[in-house]
């Protein structure tokens, strides 16, 4: 059989990760109905959870952090009453409390108290590292990491509806938020403990939750070839919409792209970070930033390499 050639394909695709895959193994998936050279994912989702996970194909990789790093927004189902060892509906269940009644009032007092800037401790089930190791391995070995707070926003908690043992909440929040311990510390605060029953990430950065598809979708164009696939591209530039944007003539392009520093065209503050593009092409350079009068390279796009 003849080996599959990995190619050149520049650009952002957004998934819509299915139940029970981990997120590297979606982006596998998708990698190679591509056959792209190189790929990763901006943020993992557990496997319990569903929703947009933007995966960075090629040059995009070199933007994955600032999508790493933006506003995401989630629709989770907790399950109050019951706490469980992995603060999901995937462990085994700890203690079981009954629920107490709850008024649109109170309750409403309770979720106020997760609004704005909040503090959080990491839960024992996450990536995060100690000594070079996820903390979930020390966890399933019943071993417990002491673990810093740390302070997140909650830009938005919304009750979408409830039951009397379920509260399903639309959730916008910082980087670095996790939505299990929300739920968990949502039905300490109630007194009756609690769990995540479901996960649904809605959008990362601004993205719009129409515009990204299945697996099953991916698969399915992947079978009319490459050009169908990479008509779903989304432009690398995306990523860093945040950033101004700055046209630069075709000379200091040509020089730019050779790794020199370029007399800025605007006024900016010393030391932000700017988005370029080529004057006359209006193709994306990469990022530059502000040194006085001048801009210098920060993280540019390899045009050897740029197919979109």
């Amino acid at each position: 059989m003849v080996k599959a050639k990995w190619r050149s394909v520049d650009g952002i695709v957004l998934l819509n990760k299915p139940i029970g895959l981990s997120s590297n193994q979606a982006l596998q998936r998708v990698r190679r109905l591509y056959q792209a050279a190189k790929a990763g994912h901006t943020g993992a989702l557990d496997p319990l959870a569903t929703g947009m996970l933007p995966l960075c194909l090629g040059e995009a990789t070199k933007f994955s952090q600032y999508l790493l790093d933006a506003d995401k927004r989630y629709l989770t189902c907790i399950q109050l009453g019951k706490r469980t060892t992995t603060g999901d509906r995937e462990g085994e269940v700890l203690t079981e409390d009954s629920v107490p009644a709850l008024t649109d009032e109170s309750l409403e007092e309770i979720l106020n108290g997760f609004r704005g800037e909040i503090e959080q401790i990491p839960p024992m089930y996450s990536a995060l590292k100690h000594e070079g190791k996820p903390l979930y391995e020390y966890a399933r070995q019943g071993i417990v990491i002491e673990r810093k707070r740390r302070r997140v926003t909650i830009s938005n908690l919304t009750l979408v509806s409830r039951t009397e043992d379920t509260l399903t909440l639309d959730i916008q929040c910082s980087k670095g938020t996790y939505i299990r311990t929300i739920g968990e510390d949502i039905g300490e605060a109630l007194g009756c403990g609690a769990h995540l029953h479901s996960l649904h990430r809605i959008s990362t950065a601004g993205y719009l939750p129409e515009n990204m598809m299945t697996l099953e979708e991916f698969e399915a164009i992947a079978e009319q070839g490459y050009d169908a696939l990479d008509a779903h591209l989304i432009t690398m530039d995306t990523a860093v919409e945040h950033f101004a944007k700055v046209e630069l003539p075709e000379s200091d392009t040509v020089n730019m792209m050779f790794g020199r520093t370029v007399p800025s065209p605007v006024s900016l503050e010393h030391e932000a970070v700017v988005r370029m593009y080529d004057q006359g092409t209006q193709r994306f350079l990469g990022l530059g930033q502000i040194k006085g009068a001048f801009i210098r390279p920060y993280r540019l796009v390899n045009t050897s390499e740029f197919s979109l």
